[in-house]
């Protein structure tokens, strides 16, 4: 790396045409940030980049977006040691506080870029020019720094958007950011909408099996390639994961380990150690997910089951690692952007296939349909096919409130009156 001096505070994202490349600089303070701090400051990152890189049609938007989320994240990560989905409303009245009055060290007083290419490495590093923020001079002095409000509106604005994204990702279950607005001066004179999705799009039933029999397929003809694929989509749909449970970042690398069997009820089930609240769940598991865990085990050349100590990695690459220190090595897990990559490409076939059949409408729906709607899609089919108690679905989804699950829960007019037809008056 080079030996160029750094800025007081790193900026995290650089350039649409870089943004989902990382950084070198940054990935190195992120695994920091993640051992010391904030466990799940990588996920941050990866939601952050994904986010910002949906914005690279307009450059204005995504030079605003950009520069709002370092300085979010550096008050969340260096300032007060917190998560972006641990923050609540009043945390959020601190970090206007900070931004209103931020350390003089962190103001400059002309715009430069963040990175800039170092000729000697050939790397693309922080400018050690660059400030967070930006103040004003008259006739050659400084100013005190000021925030008006309509900077302070789209400041909270942004984060209200970018929180919304989070929601949609199912990686948080509340916008605190919407809440400081909804309860701030401004409420009044301008009302800020929540851009979220509450429809939980999933797979319809048909749109599922397609996904279902082409990834079978693609198994039976290239097994080298895509026995992994099989069990991917098995697991996903069967135990509503977030891709961030099953991908590999700073301090979690999912083994075979994690499914389990209870010593004295027999019953297997499969054990995130962390998820979006901080808090470890076990998901109970169906009997086609363990076969299909027998029967991808045995193409691994692993026994049928595993046991506790299995540290064998559930996804591991189909070619050695480039960089990092997985660098060389093929038994790897695989991080979030390459199994959203290999899914979004299954997708994408599935609808193909459909098309071929003539069912174009549906072919068109399914390929604006991503890995997390996978997640909702099994939520959705245990609860309105399946008819898995709402409880059920609760505690393995992970929801912390019924309300959230319960959104999942389609019910019309006509299947309400069957429903209420037969209800007697007395049970006994």
């Amino acid at each position: 790396m080079t030996t160029e001096p750094l800025p007081p505070v790193l900026p995290l994202f650089d350039a649409a045409e870089y943004v989902l490349q990382g950084n070198a600089f940054v990935n190195q303070y992120i695994t920091r940030i993640s051992i010391d701090k904030v466990s799940d400051a990588g996920l941050i990152i990866e939601h952050c980049a994904d986010w910002l890189f949906e914005q690279k049609q307009s450059e204005n938007n995504y030079k605003a977006y950009r520069s709002e989320l370092t300085t979010y994240l550096h008050w969340c990560f260096d300032v007060v040691s917190l998560s972006p989905i641990a923050v609540t409303r009043k945390d959020i009245a601190k970090y206007i506080d900070y931004c209103q009055s931020p350390p003089n060290n962190l103001i400059g007083y002309f715009n430069v870029a963040q990175f800039k290419l170092d000729k000697a490495s050939g790397e693309r590093i922080p400018n050690a020019q660059w400030r967070p923020f930006i103040g004003k001079k008259q006739l050659g002095k400084c100013l005190p720094y000021q925030l008006s409000d309509n900077a302070l509106k789209t400041k909270v604005a942004i984060l209200s958007s970018f929180y919304g994204y989070l929601i949609s990702e199912e990686y948080t279950e509340r916008n605190p950011a919407q809440l400081w607005l909804k309860h701030s001066r401004f409420a009044i004179k301008r009302k800020f909408s929540l851009d979220e999705d509450n429809n939980h799009h999933a797979f319809t039933q048909l749109q599922w099996s397609y996904v279902v029999s082409t990834v079978e397929q693609l198994a039976q003809e290239q097994p080298e390639q895509h026995q992994r694929s099989l069990f991917l989509i098995t697991l996903l749909y069967s135990c509503y994961l977030r891709i961030s449970e099953i991908s590999a970042r700073a301090g979690y690398a999912p083994i075979m380990s994690q499914f389990r069997q209870d010593p004295h009820s027999r019953i297997w089930y499969f054990h995130v150690p962390y998820s979006k609240s901080g808090k470890a769940r076990n998901i109970a598991i169906s009997k086609v997910l363990l076969k299909s865990l027998v029967q991808y085990r045995q193409y691994l050349g692993l026994t049928d089951l595993p046991n506790i100590n299995d540290q064998h990695p559930i996804f591991i690459r189909h070619k050695a690692a480039a960089h990092g220190r997985e660098s060389g090595s093929v038994n790897a897990n695989l991080g979030i952007r390459h199994i959203r990559d290999e899914i979004d490409k299954l997708i994408s076939q599935a609808a193909d296939n459909a098309a071929k059949d003539g069912f174009d409408h549906d072919s068109q729906l399914m390929r604006k349909l991503t890995a997390h709607n996978i997640r909702h899609t099994g939520i959705t089919h245990d609860i309105n096919i399946n008819q898995r108690p709402l409880s059920h679905v609760q505690a393995d989804a992970g929801h912390e409130s019924i309300d959230t699950t319960s959104q999942y829960l389609h019910t019309t007019q006509t299947e309400r009156h069957q429903s209420a037809e037969n209800k007697p008056l007395n049970h006994v």
